[in-house]
């Protein structure tokens, strides 16, 4: 078993006691650092993550400056669909990820192809082995992808949005959304474990888009297939699962038997972690990091005081945005390390 300097989040997604609550946050590493924007004036969006030197050094970048208490695999939900045959463009200021060939119908789900991981992604497990080689110890390492809907959403739409096309395929032709589910449900659990193999100690799956679902579309189109990525990995890899929007649905998302279910910032954390009955993880606002150090502190102390003793991951409700002050984070983080709520 691995030893860790720090080893709180790994204790607290196995059901032990911890002494602290812990704290890492969604897009830790990322344009709201200055180091990573020195990186990035050099290098591309893909090519980052495609490096493994670059992807590993800005991973470990807010361990060491902010000083979170796990590092997440600098990488991208769709290098995944992009290696099953998409084509992937990433162009800083023009919209965002996006496909040039979107899938638009059964054909083209049958152009796609399942992934050899280590071939065609080996790049994030060489990353991560160098990573965890230079963290020696300090703290754990996250892998993650994103959920099979979310990633569903983006290669029928093309691109982010409202995913109108990407839901009326629900809809319409349910049938080849579920064959495309379903592939991607099966490489995201041979993906996951390459990650773990590499050196990642837990994961995460970002079902980023549950939110634009209806109750029963988010349970047959999403939560279905994390359920069968969640059984397929526990109990040797502790999973996290995190989807935004889907507040209505934490009592059967924490059914699927996740370690720990992430929670965004529309729910109360203390009602999250009644409904759900396990860890939870989460939830600060985002947006509050623009906000006084008065005030940062005041509305993480709320969270923190709601929050399950013992049974609460530190976060933000989704990513962290670009232009948040530094300072303001590493306030956050150290205030909850201290953990001084009253």
């Amino acid at each position: 078993m691995k030893k860790f300097d720090n080893d709180l989040i790994i204790r607290l997604l196995k059901g032990q006691s911890v002494s602290r609550t812990p704290v890492w946050i969604m897009r830790q590493a990322g344009r709201y650092l200055p180091e990573y924007m020195a990186v990035r004036a050099d290098h591309d969006f893909l090519e980052m993550c495609k490096t493994p030197e670059l992807s590993a050094e800005v991973t470990i970048q807010p361990v060491d400056i902010v000083g979170v208490d796990a590092a997440i695999i600098f990488s991208d939900i769709l290098v995944l669909p992009e290696a099953m045959g998409m084509h992937l463009v990433v162009e800083e200021g023009k919209g965002g990820p996006r496909f040039t060939n979107p899938v638009k119908g059964k054909s083209a789900v049958s152009q796609l192809h399942d992934v050899d991981c280590r071939s065609s992604l080996g790049y994030v497990a060489d990353a991560i082995g160098i990573a965890v080689e230079r963290l020696n110890g300090r703290v754990p390492m996250i892998g993650f992808c994103g959920s099979p809907w979310t990633l569903l959403a983006y290669m029928v739409e093309g691109k982010g949005g409202d995913f109108t096309r990407a839901r009326a395929m629900l809809y319409d032709d349910p049938s080849t959304a579920h064959q495309l589910l379903e592939m991607l449900a099966r490489n995201s659990i041979a993906y996951l474990r390459m990650q773990y193999e590499a050196g990642a100690d837990f994961v995460q799956i970002f079902d980023t888009w549950a939110g634009v679902l209806s109750p029963e579309l988010y349970e047959e189109f999403s939560l279905r297939y994390m359920k069968e990525i969640v059984k397929s990995l526990q109990p040797e890899i502790p999973v996290i699962v995190f989807s935004k929007g889907a507040g209505s649905s934490l009592e059967k998302i924490a059914r699927i038997g996740a370690s720990a279910v992430g929670v965004d910032w529309t729910v109360p954390i203390g009602e999250a972690a009644a409904r759900t009955g396990g860890v939870v993880q989460g939830n600060l606002d985002p947006s509050v990091l623009f906000a006084r150090p008065d005030v940062i502190l005041s509305r993480a102390g709320k969270v923190l005081r709601e929050a399950p003793k013992g049974r609460h991951i530190f976060n933000l409700g989704h990513g962290i945005l670009p232009g948040t002050p530094v300072a303001n984070v590493k306030a956050l983080v150290d205030f909850v390390r201290k953990g001084e709520v009253d």
